[in-house]
């Protein structure tokens, strides 16, 4: 048995007790349409929010919001859907289709799809495709993937992320709960999370996983936009080679 010192060692452990033993946060019930929490407010839930186990976080998450809340996934690792599938099996995960996935992506999806049951909501880009993402890979996420994102969240008042602060500087300050470009609340409940921490959840739960982790893509986004990182690489470095490029646009 593995030492249980990691974040995911502590987290699997609490999933495992009954609900009466796991931390509870009351719910603020937000008037229909109400998409806000005040900068104190947003500020207070940080701070409750920075050690509780992820799993807390999405109860308060899914009792606050309701139908309102769905899960963005990429289908690269499939902890945080197992997270949230515990705390309500039917909430709705959006994977957006870009059109220039991986197989092993898209096979991945499916496989999650038939493991859980999956709400999954699958969106696609409403362009043709096209080489625009030699250079213009701004441009490329813009209409393949922001663009799809904002159509899935039409109607919506927050959804759950997988960002973490260890997969690179610029997510570095991630908060746990904030307010997105839309006015919509963003909750990123990993965002404390290590990568050991995901891997051990992983390995403990049997968690499904996007084959080309083990192939040397740390960090996996569209085929043309990915390559494997070397040694000694920053697990981001595979992304958008040759460009001042660092996230996607999704995360802004």
């Amino acid at each position: 048995m593995r030492n249980m010192s990691s974040t995911a060692d502590v987290e699997s452990a609490a999933l495992d007790l009954v609900e009466a033993r796991i931390e509870t946060v009351t719910p603020v019930r937000l008037a229909p349409g109400t998409h806000h929490f005040s900068t104190d407010e947003l500020a207070e839930l940080n701070r409750r929010f920075e050690h509780a186990p992820a799993g807390t976080i999405i109860r308060w998450a899914h009792e606050t919001f309701g139908a309102g809340l769905c899960l963005t996934a990429s289908m690269q690792d499939t902890v945080l859907i197992d997270l949230a599938v515990k705390v309500d099996p039917t909430i709705e995960v959006v994977f957006i289709d870009t059109g220039y996935h991986f197989p092993e992506t898209l096979a991945t999806a499916e496989a999650v799809r038939a493991r859980y049951g999956l709400n999954l909501n699958i969106v696609s880009a409403s362009v043709p495709l096209d080489d625009r993402w030699l250079d213009d890979p701004d441009g490329c996420c813009q209409v393949r993937k922001v663009q799809p994102l904002d159509q899935a969240l039409a109607g919506k008042s927050a959804w759950l992320s997988g960002l973490r602060r260890d997969e690179a500087s610029t997510r570095a300050a991630a908060p746990i709960v904030s307010r997105d470009r839309r006015g919509l609340v963003k909750v990123n409940p990993l965002a404390g999370w290590t990568h050991d921490d995901v891997a051990g959840y992983a390995a403990d739960h049997d968690l499904i996983a996007n084959p080309l982790l083990a192939e040397g893509f740390p960090s996996i986004g569209c085929w043309p936009c990915t390559r494997k990182v070397k040694d000694g690489e920053d697990a981001r470095a595979g992304r958008w080679t040759g460009f001042a490029k660092t996230e996607c646009g999704l995360h802004d």
